[in-house]
C-alpha cells in the first residue's frame, strides 16, 4: 500500500481546487489500498457501527447505507486514515500546514435505490467554522450518472452564503433561519454544473460550501461504494450550537471548548509540515 501518493498533485489541481472548489483526481492510491477498503466495506455491512442508518424513505427502492466515524473503532478504516495519502493530498490542495480527521464515512447506494441525494453543501450540518475544510470522495466501483455519480456547483462555494441544511430523510425538518437553497433542478441551466465519472480509485476533493447532489443508482447490478473522508486545516475550529446537535451527531464528545482549534482525540491532527 503507497504510503506516499503514486504522483504529485499538480499546481493545476491545486488551482483547480481553489477555484471551483471541486477537483478530480486520478492515480493517487494504489490497487491494495481498494482492495483493503472493499473488504472494510464488506465488512462494515455485515457489522455495522453505532452511527449506522438506512438513509432510504419507506416506498424507496433499494438500501442507502450511511455508517460514519468507522476509523475511531475500527483498525482497517483507522490504517487508511493514518497511513494513506489522503490527508497530504488534502493538505496540499487546501494549502494547510496541517490536517486534522474530522471524520469519515460510508455512503453506499446498492442497485436499483431510488434514493436521491438532495441538493445541499456540507458546512451547515457540521459544529464547526473556518474555510480549510475538504470532503475527499473516493470510488470503490465505477461510478457514472447511471449508478449516483456525484454532481457539484462549480465555484458555488465563494456564493458568499451558507443555506438551510437539507434533511436526507423524510419527515426530518431542520430549520436554522438560513435562506434555503435555490431550486436548483429547476433551473439547471443558470449553474454551472458538473458530473465526473469515476473508475475504482478516483476521487474528487471538494470544499464544505461547495453545493452538491447526487441521483440514484438506476443501475440493476452495479454498486455505488463511496469512502468518504473529510478533512480539516489550520483555520478550522469548533463551534457546537444547539441547532447543530440536532443534525450532527458525534460518536463521542471531543472535550475541546468553543473556539479551539479541532486537535483532540477524536479530530487528531494526521499530517503536519515538517
Amino acid at each position: 500500500m503507497n504510503l506516499a501518493p503514486i504522483r504529485e498533485i499538480t499546481q493545476d489541481e491545486v488551482v483547480q481546487y481553489q477555484a471551483d472548489g471541486i477537483v478530480l483526481l486520478k492515480g493517487l492510491f494504489d490497487n491494495d489500498w481498494i482492495d483493503h477498503l472493499i473488504k472494510s466495506v464488506t465488512n462494515d455491512i455485515e457489522n455495522p457501527g453505532p452511527m449506522h442508518r438506512e438513509l432510504k424513505d419507506d416506498g424507496d427502492s433499494g438500501s442507502f447505507f450511511y455508517d460514519t466515524f468507522m476509523w475511531t473503532y475500527n483498525d482497517d478504516f483507522k490504517r487508511f486514515v493514518f497511513e494513506s495519502p489522503a490527508a497530504r493530498v488534502a493538505a496540499q490542495l487546501m494549502k494547510s500546514r496541517k490536517v486534522n480527521i474530522y471524520y469519515d464515512q460510508l455512503l453506499i447506494k446498492e442497485p436499483g435505490t431510488s434514493k436521491i441525494t438532495p441538493w445541499h453543501h456540507d458546512m451547515p450540518y457540521l459544529p464547526i467554522r473556518g474555510d480549510q475544510f475538504c470532503t475527499m470522495w473516493l470510488a470503490l466501483d465505477r461510478v457514472t450518472d447511471e449508478n449516483g455519480a456525484v454532481e457539484y456547483i462549480r465555484g458555488s462555494h465563494k456564493w458568499g452564503k451558507v443555506f438551510n441544511p437539507m434533511s436526507f430523510k423524510e419527515g426530518r425538518d431542520y430549520e436554522h433561519g438560513l435562506e434555503s437553497i435555490p431550486d436548483i433542478d429547476a433551473r439547471r441551466e443558470d449553474f454551472d454544473i458538473v458530473q465526473y465519472d469515476l473508475e475504482p480509485g478516483d476521487c474528487t476533493v471538494h470544499h464544505a460550501l461547495l453545493v452538491h447532489a447526487a441521483p440514484g443508482n438506476k443501475r440493476a447490478e452495479q454498486r455505488r461504494r463511496g469512502y468518504i473522508t473529510r478533512w480539516a486545516g489550520d483555520d478550522v475550529t469548533y463551534l457546537p450550537t444547539e441547532e447543530g446537535k440536532k443534525l450532527q451527531n458525534l460518536i463521542f464528545d471531543p472535550g475541546i471548548s468553543p473556539g479551539a482549534p479541532l486537535d483532540s482525540k477524536l479530530w487528531p491532527v494526521v499530517w503536519q509540515q515538517s
